[in-house]
């Protein structure tokens, strides 16, 4: 097969003129921050998901930050699992709290209950529940073992069908290879009223949105209320519209997007070679995870990059950073699995010829090194 010109991306957006036009409307309207365009993103996605509460942030990190303020915790222990992207454990850092890094389980490479139940401490008032690649996390299971509060991070999960409803809070991310990709932003869904309404007064310094001070929406206030009281501390994590405006552009096409990816995940299980070990199940294939034996997989990476093929690996074990290394505990499963990961590309702007291109040098090399053995 001839070689491509062009690298094709491991993750990318999919962007087209409707997009375009979304945020071209916002540019013309002259209001740029947050306002219409926020408030009816947070109205679509809590119907999504099937919550009475969304507040749309800058990032799924800074809405860990905000929950873990909000709900007042400093100095507890808050256990992650080890196959995560660092943010999950450097956020308790900025809260004074400790990183619990624990093992997941072979399969899924998601928190276990038996992992929180074997490393939690007195201490431990909250665990962060990964749905790795978009696959649920078993909350139901740790909620036997653990006592705390349950963030439920669905970074990967726009949109598995129940996410974002086990834990006490989910967390969402609209990064910019995300399957609802913004450029970069961030959901809370909840049900608790109370914790709601204190994030929305943390959004912006503790101060109410000049787009809430400005709306006449019952046709009662003459023009722009310019005073305001803050007596809470706050931060500046809230989305403007310009942003929104490209989630609703994107949440639109969610569906056909989430169709590509399981046609990808669907193409790649039934002709990958044999002896590749495919990843389970995901509604949104989030990643592609595969995993071959490890003394050839960086060979593979480096292969198909020759093939102008970008691979990755998702991800290395936290507990392998320096920042959070605990050379008293060892995580078997993580150390063992995370050697033989390799990551396909797997995205929305990707055709079946991109597909077949996958395929047939993935298989190549993998018939090649089956014949040395």
């Amino acid at each position: 097969m001839k070689i491509r010109e062009e690298p094709l991306k491991v993750l990318g957006p999919c962007g087209d003129e409707s997009d375009v036009q979304a945020i071209r409307e916002v540019i013309l309207s002259g209001w740029w921050g947050k306002g219409p365009k926020v408030q009816e993103f947070e109205e679509k996605f809590a119907e999504m998901v099937g919550v009475k509460h969304a507040i749309a942030v800058t990032s799924n990190s800074h809405g860990q930050d905000l929950v873990m303020k909000a709900m007042g915790f400093k100095g507890v222990d808050v256990i992650n699992p080890t196959m995560s992207f660092i943010a999950t454990a450097e956020i308790p850092l900025w809260n004074d709290c400790t990183s619990n890094i624990v093992d997941v389980d072979r399969v899924n490479l998601n928190i276990t209950a038996e992992e929180v139940e074997k490393w939690k401490k007195p201490n431990s008032e909250v665990c962060v529940a990964v749905n790795n690649a978009g696959i649920p996390a078993p909350i139901d299971e740790i909620r036997k073992v653990f006592g705390g509060y349950i963030i439920e991070d669905a970074a990967h999960s726009c949109y598995t069908e129940g996410a974002g409803l086990k834990g006490d809070v989910a967390v969402w991310s609209f990064q910019a290879v995300k399957t609802l990709p913004i450029g970069d932003g961030g959901m809370i869904t909840l049900n608790d009223d109370k914790l709601a309404n204190k994030i929305r007064e943390m959004l912006w310094f503790g101060v109410s949105s000049t787009w809430s001070r400005a709306a006449d929406k019952n046709g009662t206030r003459p023009g722009y209320a310019w005073d305001y009281q803050v007596d809470t501390l706050g931060y500046k994590y809230y989305m403007i519209d310009i942003i929104a405006a490209l989630g609703l552009s994107q949440l639109k096409k969610l569906p056909t997007f989430l169709d590509t990816r399981r046609h990808i995940q669907k193409r790649y299980n039934e002709e990958l070679y044999s002896t590749i070990e495919r990843p389970p199940y995901s509604d949104t294939v989030q990643y592609y995870c595969a995993r071959v034996p490890k003394e050839k997989r960086d060979d593979l990476i480096n292969y198909l990059a020759d093939k102008k093929i970008h691979s990755s690996v998702h991800f290395k074990p936290l507990h392998l950073y320096e920042l959070l290394r605990d050379d008293n505990k060892k995580l078997p499963v993580s150390e063992q699995e995370w050697l033989r990961l390799i990551t396909l590309p797997c995205h929305n702007g990707m055709t079946d010829d991109d597909v077949d291109y996958v395929v047939y040098w993935v298989n190549k090399f993998m018939e090649k090194y089956s014949n040395v053995l």
